[in-house]
């Protein structure tokens, strides 16, 4: 059994703590083609043991915290693949249990613990999987909305992580609605925006989106991911500011992806001599996203003394 004592809301509280980076890096690092309308999630069922290794790459890089490979996984995409409910909600769980099976393995090799799980709750649109992830503004109401998210964040929290990871997330109205779907759960959450600039990708200005979870107790950080560095550079005093909680931040590379290409390009921007500002800054959970691996992990503790 992985020990998770302090509680993660604790370990915040005393100190910056280490996300793991982007899951599908590692997963296509050992050869896995991810692309595919369920990403990630498709290994679940297929190829479970992949998604163990891929999390004990980078707890054994320096990373404290798993974000699981349940980014994609819904009723509704299983579905289309002939998954029925009992079935989806099995693999939802088993998300969770392959992160934990990677803690149990980093810790028996010699990591130092406690070593945690965030429970991965992308937004609606990662389910549609055409990009609108990145614009929000579906059409749905915040009630809709969180009819859609609450039966899978049930599903995840009675796998009992550490932490929902509502991450990002495009849209303070899809913020609103994940916000009423974690209540009573039982769990921990915090919730992470995709951002341009100063704003959410759907527009709003990001005091705005801030203040919607900074009255919600289930929450225990704020902040950002999938965003460039110099984008969290400014969104992380401003997520302290207004929600007086601890701030998560998790940037990509830096590099932009072209979609007609299906290409990366331009040059990385991340580098790890920016996270000590963070933290000073309020950060306290900080890691890495797209395009950043377990070596860029290992740089980013060791800028946070870890």
């Amino acid at each position: 059994m992985v020990s998770t004592s302090p509680p993660l809301a604790d370990a915040l509280a005393a100190g910056p703590v280490v996300l793991d980076g982007g899951l599908s890096n590692q997963l296509e690092a050992d050869g896995h083609d991810l692309g595919d309308a369920l990403w990630s999630a498709r290994l679940l069922a297929e190829e479970p043991e992949a998604v163990v290794r891929a999390h004990q790459a980078y707890y054994e890089a320096g990373a404290q915290v798993a974000i699981t490979s349940s980014y994609q996984a819904t009723f509704e995409g299983f579905a289309r693949r002939g998954i029925g409910e009992e079935r989806a909600a099995e693999l939802l769980g088993r998300s969770v249990e392959l992160a934990r099976e990677a803690a149990r393995r980093a810790l028996a090799g010699g990591v130092a613990g406690p070593l945690y799980v965030a429970a991965s709750a992308g937004p609606y649109g990662a389910m549609l999987a055409d990009g609108s992830e990145y614009r929000g503004r579906y059409g749905l109401s915040v009630d809709e909305l969180e009819r859609f998210h609450r039966p899978r964040l049930e599903a995840l929290a009675a796998a009992r992580p550490d932490v929902l990871a509502l991450e990002t997330v495009p849209d303070a109205e899809e913020a609103r609605a994940l916000l009423r779907a974690v209540r009573g759960l039982g769990v921990p959450a915090y919730l992470s925006y995709s951002v341009a600039g100063d704003r959410t990708r759907a527009g709003q200005p990001l005091a705005e989106a801030f203040a919607v979870a900074a009255g919600a107790d289930e929450v225990i950080a704020v902040g950002v991911n999938c965003c460039a560095p110099d984008d969290a550079d400014r969104a992380v005093p401003l997520a302290a500011r207004v929600t007086g909680k601890p701030v998560v931040v998790y940037p990509n590379s830096g590099e932009s992806w072209d979609a007609g290409a299906r290409a990366w390009c331009g040059e990385a921007a991340f580098r790890a001599d920016r996270v000590a500002a963070w933290a000073a800054d309020g950060a306290r959970l900080i890691g890495g996203c797209c395009r950043l691996g377990p070596d860029a992990i290992t740089a980013l503790a060791a800028g946070l003394g870890r």
